[in-house]
C-alpha cells in the first residue's frame, strides 16, 4: 500500500511572508493540512481547492487533540496514500514536538520530511526591535520552554546556569509561569534590575509589547492585561527597542485590511498593504468569469480592424479581448489603425504590454471624464467598440451616443458573486478582527452586503473603517447601509492604498 507522505512544516511566527519557499510549496500540493493554533490560517488559501483541513489547534485554556490524538491523525491520512502538510507555528523541531511526530511516522514506516521554519524566538524580538544579539551587549542567547513549572524538583532547566548567564535569555509559552520564571532567575543570581520584554503576537497586526525590569514586569504585564501567547526576552538587548522598533511605526501597523477584489486582482492591494505594515485579508467577493456565450466578443474581435476606436474601461476588459485574440490567432498587427482610449493607468499598462500604444486616458478615472476628454479627438459616425463588463452602467454607451458615434457594446467578461465560505468572515467581524474594509467596484460591496446576509450590519461593521475606491463606489455603499469613511481622491488602487494612509495618519 502506498504510505503517502507527512511533511512537518515550520509555518513561522504569523506573518504569512515568513513562510519558506519550500513549506509554501509543500502547502500547495498537499492533499491534506494538519494545522495548529500558531500557524497563520490564512496559509490554507495557498491548498488545493479539494484539500481537506484539519484543526489540531492548541491552547494553555484546552487542547483540541492530544499530541497522541494529532500523531494517529498523520499516520491515518498518510496510511490512505495521501500527501499530509502538518503546519505548526515557528519551527517544528523548535519546541514544536516535531520530533515526536517524527518518530511516530518513523516507526510506522510513513516517509517524512522536515521543512524548517523560522521561529518564534528569533523573528518576535526581531518584530519588536530587539536583536537576539549584539556585538556591545552579547554574543550568546538561549532558547528556554516557559511551559515547564520552574518549581518543580526534576526540571530539566539548568536555572543556576540561566541566573549567571550573561546573554539574551528567551522563553517560549512562559506567559502563565511569568512569576515563577522572574522568581527563579532572581534567586540564582540575576540582577532585579535586568531589562525584560513580552511580546504578545508577534509579526501580526495584534503585535503588543511590555517592558520593564524583572522587579517590576509581571506589575506592568497584569496592568496591560496581556495575555499568551508570547514571546520573553530577558536581557540588556532589550534596551534597543526603543531606538530599533520599526514594525510599529510603519503606517498600517496593527490594521487587518480587508480586500473584496477578485483572486485575480487582490494580490496587487494586498501587498501594498503589508508593504506597510498592515495585514491584508483576502475575501473576493467578486470572481472574473467568460460570456456565456463567447461568439459575439469572437465576432467583434474579428472585426476589429474596421473600428476606429477601442475603449478599455479594465483591465480585465484588456485581458479578456486580448486572450481570445490570441486564441483566434488573429495578428495584433490588423490593429495598427485603431484607436485605443484606456480608462486608468493600469488599464493603459496592460494596453501598451501589447505593444499598442493609448491615444487618450482622462485625467479622472470614470466613464463621464472619459467623454469630456474624448470630445476633440472623436467625429460623428466613426465606429467606437467597448469590449467590458456585462454589469458596466450605461452611462458610457449613453454619451458616446449621444456624440452621434456607431458604438458597439460586447461583454468581455462576466463578473459574477463568489461562493466563498462567509462563515469565517462573520467571525471575525463579530470579534473585531477585522479593523478596514476597501472596496474597488459597485459590486464588490453589492455582494460583500450579500455575504452578510440578515445579520445585524451596523453592529457587525461597528468601528470598522470603509474604504472606497472612487465616488461610484461610495454611492453603491451608502445606498446599501454602509457608512464610508473614505474616498480615493485617485480613483486606482495605489490611490486608494494613498487614502488609508492619509486617513490613519490624521
Amino acid at each position: 500500500m502506498n504510505k503517502g507522505m507527512v511533511y512537518l512544516i515550520g509555518a513561522g511566527p504569523g506573518d504569512i511572508r515568513l513562510i519558506t519557499l519550500k513549506g509554501l510549496d509543500c502547502i500547495k500540493k498537499a492533499d491534506v493540512i494538519v494545522y495548529d493554533r500558531l500557524a497563520n490560517p490564512r496559509l490554507l488559501s495557498y491548498a488545493k481547492t479539494d484539500a481537506k483541513f484539519i484543526y489540531v489547534g492548541k491552547s494553555p485554556e484546552r487542547h483540541t487533540l492530544t499530541q497522541d490524538e494529532i500523531n494517529n491523525v498523520l499516520v491515518e491520512e498518510a496510511s490512505k496514500g495521501l500527501v499530509v502538510a502538518r503546519l505548526k507555528g515557528g519551527d517544528p523541531f523548535v519546541f514544536g514536538r516535531g520530533g515526536e511526530e517524527a518518530e511516530v511516522l518513523l516507526k510506522e514506516g510513513i516517509p517524512f520530511e522536515i521543512v524548517p521554519g523560522i521561529t518564534s524566538a528569533i523573528a518576535v524580538p526581531a518584530y519588536a526591535g530587539i536583536p537576539v544579539t549584539h556585538r556591545d551587549y552579547t554574543s550568546t542567547f538561549t532558547v528556554i520552554t516557559g511551559n515547564e513549572d520552574p518549581t518543580k524538583e526534576d526540571s530539566n532547566i539548568d536555572w543556576e546556569r540561566l541566573g549567571k548567564d550573561p546573554g539574551t535569555l528567551i522563553f517560549l509559552m512562559g506567559v502563565g509561569n511569568l512569576p515563577k520564571i522572574i522568581e527563579q532567575l532572581i534567586a540564582h543570581g540575576k540582577d532585579s534590575k535586568t531589562p525584560i520584554a513580552l511580546v504578545r503576537w508577534g509579526t501580526r497586526p495584534e503585535q503588543e509589547v511590555v517592558s520593564g525590569t524583572l522587579e517590576n514586569i509581571v506589575d506592568e504585564v497584569n496592568r496591560r492585561g496581556l495575555k499568551s501567547p508570547a514571546v520573553i526576552i530577558v536581557g540588556q538587548v532589550v534596551n534597543l527597542r526603543e531606538r530599533l522598533k520599526w514594525f510599529e511605526k510603519k503606517p498600517l501597523f496593527g490594521k487587518r485590511v480587508l480586500v473584496t477584489r477578485s483572486r485575480e486582482q487582490a494580490s496587487v492591494l494586498s501587498e501594498k498593504i503589508e508593504e506597510l505594515g498592515g495585514e491584508a485579508w483576502e475575501f473576493p467577493t467578486i470572481a472574473i468569469e467568460e460570456p456565456i456565450d463567447p461568439k459575439p466578443l469572437e465576432d467583434a474581435i474579428k472585426n476589429a480592424a474596421n473600428f476606429d476606436w477601442i475603449i478599455f474601461t479594465s483591465v480585465n476588459g484588456v485581458n479578456a479581448f486580448f486572450d481570445v485574440m490570441k486564441k483566434l490567432k488573429i495578428d495584433i498587427r490588423r490593429l495598427a489603425n485603431v484607436n485605443f482610449c484606456a480608462i486608468g493607468p493600469k488599464t493603459k499598462e496592460a494596453i501598451e504590454a501589447k505593444g499598442i500604444m493609448v491615444e487618450f486616458i482622462p485625467e479622472i478615472f470614470q466613464a463621464e471624464a472619459i467623454i469630456e476628454g474624448l470630445k476633440d479627438f472623436l467625429k460623428p459616425g466613426q465606429k467606437v467598440l467597448l469590449p467590458r463588463a456585462d454589469l458596466a452602467r450605461p452611462i458610457l454607451v449613453e454619451s458616446l451616443k449621444a456624440l452621434k458615434m456607431n458604438v458597439h457594446e460586447v461583454i468581455a467578461y462576466r463578473t459574477v458573486k463568489n461562493a466563498a465560505d462567509s462563515q469565517e468572515l462573520l467571525e471575525k467581524l463579530k470579534n473585531k478582527e477585522i479593523h478596514v474594509i476597501t472596496f474597488t467596484s459597485a459590486s464588490t460591496v453589492r455582494n460583500f452586503v450579500d455575504a452578510l446576509g440578515s445579520n445585524n450590519v451596523d453592529e457587525l461593521l461597528g468601528g470598522v473603517t470603509i474604504a472606497c475606491i472612487g465616488p461610484i463606489t461610495a454611492q453603491t455603499a451608502r445606498k446599501l447601509g454602509l457608512a464610508v469613511d473614505i474616498t480615493a481622491e485617485k480613483y486606482t488602487i495605489e490611490g486608494l492604498v494613498e487614502s488609508l494612509v492619509n486617513y490613519f495618519n490624521r
